[in-house]
């Protein structure tokens, strides 16, 4: 299955639990406004565009196969008849075609209920229960005016993060029991991966992907993407376990930094994640192994130890946050995609396929969305407080001169 197709088929699955409003409301210092919603050829809910852009101030044209619609000086390119847009020259997904009936272009509700309050949420939110969006212009203009809330304003420019979404290719990562049909472990992290990325640069934060499509990069190489101008790495994986009596039940995140293994499970969750080697044209997993006990050796000296257990005890933190399963705590283990990460490095484990409700909560844009923000969150609370240490050793510094 294609990449569109699977982003389909998932948010489908997903828009379906709820029952469609007859009519949204969208309330705006203009005033409230009602727009029907009707079903499409497929019996998916959408409702004309025309009214929307209306109501939000913007504004829309039709142009070669294309609606073009802008709300609040954002640009979205929908292609008619298909269940696209660009967004900033990117493809995005949607649960259903946009559709025009009669020289009037029909958006899929999603487009209300989800993306708007998603990529706009400084602006715009979404109430589920009584069908309303609500724009909160007087906070977006004094968020902007002021910059008090913008948490890109707690940085100094030039910060950089790498990126890992775990697996890809021809390594599916595990098969996701739990997970809506074909979907599988990298599937999700890539997902995520897109999101976090979003969101670092959103908070100011330059941002090098190891990946951004469904393809095999080695875990030697991984780490190699954060290098000299590379503030931390962060590699995002799917737990699971093996089936036998009740393993369905385990649930939880967790997250880990490159060190001797202090448990069991811990050793299970890094020899299955460097399992993935076997993909690799000519990976051998006993001889990386070798090269593990080494690298481990010599991080236990390095600062860069010291660092990796504080980002991680704060991205695990920000995850108790927003995780609908238990706080496993911060654990480390000899992963392969650590090693040649030359700074603070972190594995993080979303949860487990193989429990019904981590998968869920995995596969659900909501659950995506807040792991994200999360982990950018602590991203930035690690650089801020990193930044202080640093301020506070040159200060020091200069005041013994």
């Amino acid at each position: 299955m294609g990449a569109v197709g699977l982003t389909f088929g998932l948010a489908a699955a997903l828009l379906a639990v709820d029952a469609p409003p007859r009519a949204i409301t969208v309330s705006t210092a203009r005033g409230d406004h009602r727009i029907e919603v009707r079903t499409d050829a497929g019996g998916a809910p959408a409702l004309a565009a025309p009214p929307l852009v209306t109501a939000l101030g913007g504004s829309i044209k039709l142009t070669d196969g294309w609606a073009e619609v802008t709300i609040a000086q954002q640009g979205f390119r929908f292609l008619l008849g298909a269940p696209a847009y660009l967004l900033n020259d990117r493809l995005q997904v949607l649960a259903s075609p946009v559709t025009l009936s009669r020289d009037t272009v029909f958006l899929p509700l999603q487009f209300v209920a989800e993306v708007l309050p998603n990529l706009l949420g400084e602006r715009y939110r979404y109430d589920r229960r009584n069908a309303r969006l609500v724009e909160d212009r007087g906070r977006f203009l004094a968020d902007n005016a002021s910059g008090a809330s913008r948490p890109r304003g707690r940085l100094k420019p030039g910060h950089v993060v790498t990126v890992d979404a775990g697996h890809g290719g021809v390594d599916p990562g595990n098969p996701g029991l739990y997970f809506p049909r074909g979907v599988r472990e990298k599937d999700i992290t890539l997902q995520v991966a897109l999101l976090l990325r979003d969101e670092l640069r959103r908070r100011g934060v330059a941002v090098r992907m190891t990946r951004t499509t469904d393809t095999l990069i080695a875990l030697g190489d991984r780490g190699g993407y954060c290098s000299a101008h590379c503030d931390l790495f962060l590699s995002l994986h799917v737990n699971s376990l093996a089936r036998r009596k009740g393993f369905t039940d385990r649930r939880g995140f967790e997250t880990y930094f490159l060190a001797e293994a202090k448990t069991e499970d811990a050793e299970r969750v890094a020899r299955m994640e460097n399992e993935a080697v076997r993909f690799e044209a000519g990976g051998d997993e006993s001889a990386a192994l070798t090269g593990i006990d080494f690298i481990v050796k010599d991080l236990q000296l390095n600062e860069h130890l010291r660092e990796s257990a504080r980002l991680a005890e704060l991205v695990q933190n920000g995850l108790g946050g927003v995780h609908t399963g238990p706080d496993l705590g911060v654990k480390q283990a000899g992963f392969m995609v650590l090693t040649s990460a030359r700074r603070p490095a972190v594995l993080v484990e979303m949860g487990y396929s193989t429990n019904p409700n981590d998968a869920r909560y995995l596969a659900s844009v909501s659950g995506q969305r807040q792991i994200a923000a999360s982990i950018a969150d602590a991203v930035v609370d690690y650089l801020s407080e990193y930044e202080r240490r640093t301020d506070a050793t040159a200060d020091s510094g200069l005041s013994a001169r």
